[in-house]
């Protein structure tokens, strides 16, 4: 493909403040149990989500307390900020480039409402140009990661030479509600943390890893299956149906249909890196794809380590991979609110 975006360089982040599953589940129990009956059956969930640690922006008694709109705001400012200079430095580094070298910043973050939106709060500490284009992009939820690396990348290719950052940043921590006594709730308290991702992408003179091909899926009549429900308390999450038994059912299809407009099969990909939503969720994936089980192991360690962090977390993923050697072609997949499936073709030259 002419003029592919590639992958300069790749960064992550995760916060200070490590949250053993324990902890949480100890947590939850201690501000839940009491008022919520089911609260006793639902909370194997903690034990069967995959996770083991997570980290977040405040330590662990900060969550005891109900919090508002106004102290969420200031804690995800804070928090949002510090972890994005940190990783749009790294990435900025890796790529052998200043801050003053960028060109074009998409943001990609729907855990937290700025105006004006984060790289414009963070541009004179990191050092943007006056002239660096901005791109803020909200609402895309777990499918932020691959999504935002498809617009990055499409920004790339219009106008080749010049460096565009994508920070994708998520603090899913800061949704924790007191007064949400469901079951979707508690799916969330065991599952989700919080964490940063950046990427570096040049067209037009090369790169080991170039990205050949995006494409998205939105199925019709899914605005229930997730997404965040707006009220004077917070964020409230939305899990309405069961999300592992949609991907054993729609995925397949929807990923075929993708890489066909790629003149590609899946029996083309060498390795496919998604976006893994739980444990369920990830043996869904397999079995979808028609994948050994197990075979997505990136995907299980990276929620082990950091639970789900929404749109960061796949970008955690294809760094593990990186690490051990892209195969020649993978596969960038995630799913989030619309209900949509995202996709990014990656062609590696070793």
């Amino acid at each position: 493909m002419k003029h592919a975006a590639a992958l300069l360089s790749l960064a992550t982040s995760v916060p200070p403040h490590l949250l053993h599953q324990e902890q949480v589940l100890a947590a939850a129990r201690n501000i839940l149990s009491h008022r919520y009956p089911e609260f006793d059956t639902l909370s194997s969930i903690f034990a069967n989500t995959g996770v083991i640690n997570r980290y977040g922006v405040k330590p662990i008694e900060w969550y005891f307390e109900q919090r508002g709109w106004p102290e969420r705001t200031v804690a995800f400012l804070e928090g949002a900020e510090a972890l994005f200079i940190d990783v749009a430095r790294k990435a900025i580094e890796r790529a052998a480039l200043t801050a003053s070298d960028i060109d074009t910043v998409v943001t990609v973050c729907s855990t937290g409402i700025a105006t004006p939106s984060l790289e414009a709060r963070v541009a004179g500490k990191i050092g943007f140009r006056s002239d660096v284009s901005r791109v803020p992009v909200f609402g895309l939820g777990c499918a932020g990661g691959v999504t935002g690396l498809s617009i990055a990348s499409r920004l790339a290719r219009a106008r080749p030479g010049t460096n565009v950052l994508l920070v994708a940043i998520e603090l899913c921590t800061l949704a924790v509600r007191h007064d949400e006594l469901t079951k979707a709730n508690i799916v969330a308290a065991s599952l989700f943390g919080d964490g940063a991702a950046a990427v570096v992408l040049r067209a037009g003179d090369g790169g080991a890893t170039r990205i050949t091909g995006t494409g998205e899926h939105l199925w019709p009549d899914t605005l229930d299956v997730m997404g965040w429900k707006i009220d004077p308390e917070g964020f409230g999450v939305i899990f309405q149906r069961t999300i592992p038994d949609f991907v054993r059912t729609n995925m397949n299809p929807a990923i075929s249909g993708i890489l066909a407009l790629m003149d590609l099969s899946i029996g083309n990909i060498d390795r496919f890196i998604c976006h893994p939503g739980g444990t369920k969720v990830v043996l869904a994936l397999e079995t979808a794809l028609v994948l050994n089980q197990g075979a997505l192991d990136h995907e299980r360690s990276v929620l082990a380590d950091f639970g789900n962090m929404s749109a960061p977390t796949v970008l955690f993923v294809l760094e593990r991979a990186r690490a051990r050697g892209l195969p020649p072609r993978s596969l960038l997949t995630s799913l989030g609110p619309g209900f949509t499936a995202s996709c990014v073709a990656l062609q590696h030259a070793a």
